[in-house]
């Protein structure tokens, strides 16, 4: 019986593992998303990225500065 033991116990396991993780994500994503793009207002991490997303998402428009 020691398999049908060990299936229970495998099952609880995995079902706790599974759970969602409680609360949201909603204030660490803030904390992290620094700069948005002041024409698309997509929210990036840092300068660096945003002149990439520039580069990239408007050609024709200068990007803007590093002052902050």
């Amino acid at each position: 019986m020691t398999r049908g033991k060990q299936k229970i116990e495998a099952q609880k396991r995995n079902a706790e593992r599974n759970q969602k993780p409680k609360g949201s994500q909603l204030e660490a994503r803030a904390v992290a998303l620094k700069v948005s793009c002041p024409i698309c207002k997509v929210q990036l991490a840092n300068q660096n990225q945003l002149s990439d997303h520039y580069t990239s998402k408007h050609p024709k428009e200068k990007a803007p500065s590093n002052s902050e």
